[in-house]
């Protein structure tokens, strides 16, 4: 019984080493062929003909991300190569050759380190020197005379002397200061190198079986994390009779620890950790499409701003995206954002390689360029501001599969801003504010001669009376929608009437009133605007409306 659990590790020894024997290792060197970039993450592939002898064989895949998602791993061979077993581990061992940058930051910063021991031994070379002036201005003794001629050779040395000292240590301090800024400078853009070149890589080990020796196609996918892109759109419009062109980019990051070099991309709106997952259907809820904050006394909501007054009425307003008092989604650098994307997911084949190192900075690709067929119209809410708005309904949007993102808006060759693409509205047709025109004028101003105030028994009657004048000064006719409002009283001691509307369309729930019309070139159109509010005449109604600003006071 001995003899057998003797003899019983000597066997399992031979069959291991006989094991051992049989398996050959083949360290494999691949670059990246091409890559579906995700929103957030990236599927690399690397394609490579590897011959393969006959038996077992290990492929040891090296340089591979240590981003990996290791369950993601994916190998397709061929010419009858049986795939036995996948695995990964990372290699700590692993030394990646330095990037120029690195070395070169390393060599400036070495001499800029030298330069600034240098000042510092000269600065105290100079400041001993002085300080032996100093302490030797002593001139003769107790009782010997001084002599005036070698007070004054004396004096003038030493004032000579001290400011060549005084001017040097100046010099130096100087030079010290700047050195040290761009040491600092050099130090971090090294230290952001560093961190995106990490001495860490993972291999990938495939156990392959071959009947003979051959020669096969291996195709390995996998998984990154740190990776991604994100929506970037030029909207560009040159007049109000030509259709609107969108030009659609994106910004592509890598923060891998391995440069993408002449990379053929396609980049897709899918979500790469349920590829492997059946899809599940949720509940579809319907509801109106709102987004709500306050910040300050604004309340604001999608296609609707909501001003509260400290007193008296709620003024509402329809401004769309006329006005960017703040960003309903504000993307910064370097933060994640939530947004629609196509219901279907959307892939887009780059048609040109791109770079893209690993240093977490977004590059520029170019994806699609579209004409699209748009409708224009003026819009002014002269109560709230004085210049008139213009605006493109844009039709045809809907096939492009857009994912939401910040625009930049240009109308005829002049920039005019941010905007932002929403493409959660279940309209086929998608608003973009283009700006002010400064060609559309329309003005509003108050007419004394028939707004008064007068007092009936406890009552008082405030009568105000507006005029609204609207002129095209563009060389083309126009669609123009006015928008001004009739305060609504949220008090039975509160009687508000209207006097005079020109005809408005009048929305009695938000007290709204909607003009529109088409002006010809240089065509004038005037609105009259009255209504009066009777309350007690003990108390006070705010009427006119106040926003919030931050102010500096000395």
């Amino acid at each position: 019984m001995k003899k057998t659990l003797l003899l019983l590790p000597v066997l399992l020894i031979l069959i291991f080493s006989s094991y051992a024997q049989d398996v050959k290792k083949q360290s494999i060197e691949t670059s990246i062929n091409s890559a579906t970039v995700y929103l957030t993450g990236a599927e690399i592939i690397r394609t490579k003909k590897i011959n393969i002898q006959k038996g077992r064989t290990e492929l040891v895949y090296t340089n591979i991300s240590p981003k990996i998602n290791s369950r993601s791993i994916r190998v397709t061979t061929s010419n009858e190569v049986e795939i036995l077993s996948i695995s990964s581990k990372v290699n700590y061992l692993t030394k990646v050759k330095e990037q120029p940058r690195i070395i070169q930051l390393k060599d400036s910063l070495i001499i800029v380190s030298d330069r600034i021991q240098l000042l510092a031994d000269q600065t105290n070379a100079f400041n001993i020197e002085k300080q032996m002036l100093l302490e030797n201005t002593s001139i003769g003794g107790q009782n010997t005379g001084v002599d005036i001629t070698a007070l004054k050779e004396a004096s003038d040395f030493y004032r000579v002397r001290t400011l060549e000292i005084n001017v040097e240590l100046s010099k130096f301090k100087k030079e010290t200061t700047e050195l040290s800024l761009t040491s600092y400078r050099l130090q971090r853009e090294l230290n952001e190198l560093n961190a995106n070149n990490t001495y860490t890589r993972t291999e990938i080990i495939i156990l392959v079986s071959s009947e003979k020796a051959t020669s096969s196609d291996i195709e390995l996918k996998y998984l990154v994390s740190n990776a991604g892109w994100s929506p970037a759109y030029d909207i560009k419009a040159e007049d109000t009779d030509k259709p609107v062109e969108l030009i659609y980019r994106a910004k592509v990051f890598n923060n891998t620890d391995i440069d993408w070099k002449d990379l053929q991309m396609t980049l897709s709106t899918a979500d790469p950790t349920l590829d492997v997952t059946q899809p599940n259907l949720q509940p579809w809820y319907l509801n109106y499409n709102t987004l709500v904050y306050t910040n300050n006394n604004f309340k604001k909501s999608y296609g609707e701003i909501q001003i509260s007054q400290e007193e008296g009425y709620t003024q509402n307003a329809y401004f769309n995206d006329i006005q960017n008092f703040e960003s309903e989604i504000q993307i910064t650098d370097g933060s994640y954002a939530e947004v629609a994307v196509p219901e279907l997911s959307a892939e887009f084949d780059i048609e040109k390689p791109y770079t893209i190192p690993s240093d977490d900075k977004p590059y520029l690709v170019d994806v699609s360029e579209h004409e699209l067929p748009a409708t224009f119209k003026h819009l002014a809410v002269t109560k709230l501001d004085k210049d008139v708005f213009l605006l493109a309904r844009i039709t045809g949007w809907e096939d492009l599969n857009l994912v939401e993102g910040p625009a930049n808006v240009y109308y005829a060759g002049t920039y005019l801003g941010q905007s932002f693409i929403r493409t959660r509205n279940v309209s086929d047709t998608l608003d973009l504010s283009l700006g002010r025109d400064g060609k559309v004028i329309v003005t509003r101003s108050k007419l004394k001669d028939y707004t008064k105030t007068q007092f009936i028994g406890n009552k008082r009657k405030d009568t105000h009376t507006y005029e609204l004048v609207a002129k095209n000064n563009r060389k083309s006719p126009i669609t123009i929608e006015i928008l001004d409002q009739i305060p609504i009283s949220q008090s039975a001691e509160i009687e508000v009437k209207i006097l005079e509307t020109s005809k408005a369309v009048y929305n009695e729930t938000t007290g709204e009133l909607k003009w529109q019309y088409q002006l010809e070139p240089g065509e004038t159109k005037k609105i009259k605007l009255s209504f009066s509010i009777k309350y007690p005449k003990q108390k006070q109604i705010q009427y006119k409306q106040q926003k919030s600003r931050n102010v500096r006071y000395f």
